[in-house]
């Protein structure tokens, strides 16, 4: 290394999350005492110190590092002093590479006290044992991040809840298991978005709601209440993600879902997901701010086939997003005034590709309107109308169900029967009554029967199983059929808590009559795909 004739210098000081737990003897004070000290004994001139409090090691992406090598290689400063080679790095590959090549090629002196390096001196035994003194950090740095993620994922699978943020409703009680309690001042707010959403209110209709009101969204909320001001560049408004998040967060069942990422290794920081098999979940963690009533009708309205649009007078109309073209099965858009509904694939490509399908808004409400209303009729007589929409939706049921019993004691019997006869033909063979070709012939007989009896059995049963799920349909949709007894216009809640889609035939013309194909949940086959409606 060249000869300096000033020594500039720039000292670095870093102390990690995981050295806080070692003391004093290594806080950035003390390590600034040491630093400074040491420079002015040598009398050398202290150009910067260059600080990352709370960052690791193994990263070299740190901004006070950065910074740091950034003036060491424009010239600022020539000589970097540190208090050990930890304090540098925990990656030895990195650490072995800035002392190894990049400072000497740009005349740069590096020296770390407690551990005698200077690379003035290239003879000494201290650069010799350096690759094994950075090995040995680097381990002690893995071994450390193993004992913490351990202790970190023993405490989330405990129910300890390991955010550095509570979720926006709640406050981070100080408890030692930093369990959530509910905020007064937001937790109303979070119960009206999702009471919002559950009535089918879209996720733009709820932000722009919130934005006109002047409500805080969390992070300007969160900077508020700590007297903080809020430099991240964000909007300041709330907007479709954001709400879609909220929404999202099963901390407002009181349920903990923690663990859901980790990183490669303690050196590769890149975030990876882990399978939900590998999450830590934990029910009844905290208290809840909504129900899981009000959960599963948003998580429906998320999932249903219907994506309504907000109208030009900022309004989603009953309809909108519900409607199927019969004959090429693209969505029918609403335009025109009076409001209707066209073939999508018409309104785009034109007549030579679809016909109009033409029906007005209001015309195609009141007929499903109408509908609803003789389905609620039925449920005057309930046991008549489960009947009704247990055979809409899996046929005659009593007869099969008749059918079913009969066969399962007729199938049951005849299994123990072969039980008896296979146990039968084995005695027989060991006590030399049947040969033991014969005894072979009988078995594989009987195994066969016995296979395929089984087989059916389970059919059956499986059957039976299914049509208990479709009576808990048809309970359900009765149950929700009747909230809208007395009903005197279509809305959107209605139309999200009934209907699934709605399959419109081609308009024949004035006086003809023409289908519309109303397809409800619950009680109606083929719901996740209108197109099956369509084959």
């Amino acid at each position: 290394m060249a000869k300096q004739t000033e020594n500039n210098v720039g000292i670095y000081l870093r102390l990690s999350q995981e050295d806080m737990r070692e003391g004093d003897s290594l806080s950035i004070d003390n390590q600034k005492l040491i630093l400074t000290k040491f420079v002015t004994e040598k009398g050398w001139n202290l150009v910067s110190e260059y600080i990352d409090d709370g960052y690791t090691g193994t990263d070299f992406e740190r901004p006070g590092v950065q910074k740091l090598l950034a003036d060491a290689q424009s010239g600022k400063i020539n000589t970097i002093v540190v208090k050990d080679l930890s304090r540098f790095g925990r990656n030895y590959i990195e650490v072995g590479r800035y002392i190894d090549y990049i400072f000497p090629m740009n005349n740069i002196r590096f020296i770390a006290i407690s551990d005698k390096v200077d690379t003035a001196d290239r003879n000494s035994a201290a650069l010799e044992m350096m690759p094994i003194v950075n090995l040995f950090n680097e381990w002690h740095s893995s071994s450390t991040s193993k004992k913490i993620r351990a202790v970190y994922e023993a405490n989330a699978r405990a129910g300890n809840y390991m955010g550095p943020l509570a979720p926006y409703g709640y406050e981070r009680n100080n408890d030692a298991n930093h369990t959530l309690i509910i905020n007064p001042e937001t937790a109303p707010v979070v119960k009206r978005i999702f009471e919002m959403r559950s009535r089918g209110c879209t996720y733009r209709k709820i932000s722009d709601t919130l934005n006109s009101e002047g409500i805080l969204t969390p992070t300007d909320y969160r900077y508020q209440k700590s007297g903080k001001e809020n430099i991240r560049n964000n909007a300041h408004v709330w907007n479709s993600e954001n709400v879609k998040s909220l929404v999202h967060n099963q901390a407002y069942l009181g349920r903990l879902v923690q663990l859901r990422t980790t990183t490669v290794s303690h050196k590769n920081h890149k975030v990876i997901h882990r399978d939900s098999s590998e999450w830590a979940i934990v029910n009844n963690a905290h208290e809840p701010i909504i129900s899981q009533e009000i959960w599963d009708k948003c998580l429906e309205i998320d999932q249903s086939l219907s994506r309504g649009k907000i109208s030009k007078t900022r309004v989603t109309l009953p309809l909108s997003g519900f409607c199927y073209c019969a004959d090429c099965g693209n969505k029918m858009r609403q335009q025109g005034i009076p409001s209707a509904y066209l073939c999508g694939l018409y309104s785009r490509a034109g007549k030579n590709y679809c016909g109009t399908h033409y029906i007005r808004t209001a015309t195609l409400e009141n007929i499903i309107l109408e509908d609803i209303r003789s389905m609620l009729d039925i449920t005057v007589d309930e046991d008549e109308a489960r009947r009704i929409f247990l055979e809409r939706k899996a046929g005659d049921i009593e007869q099969q169900t008749a059918n079913d019993n009969k066969k399962i004691k007729e199938y049951e019997s005849r299994l123990a029967e072969l039980e008896k006869l296979i146990r039968s033909v084995y005695e027989d063979k060991v006590m030399g009554r049947v040969a033991e070709e014969m005894c072979l012939s009988l078995l594989d007989g009987y195994q066969k029967e016995k296979e395929k009896l089984s087989s059916e059995l389970n059919a059956i049963q499986n059957r039976i199983s299914t049509q208990l799920q479709d009576s808990k349909d048809v309970d359900e949709f009765i149950s929700r059929l009747k909230k809208y007894a007395g009903a005197d216009k279509l809305t959107r809640e209605m139309c999200l808590e009934l209907i699934e889609y709605v399959i419109i035939d081609e308009n024949p013309g004035r006086g003809k009559s023409r289908d519309i194909h109303v397809y409800y949940k619950f009680i109606d086959e083929g719901l996740n795909n209108p197109n099956n409606a369509l084959d």
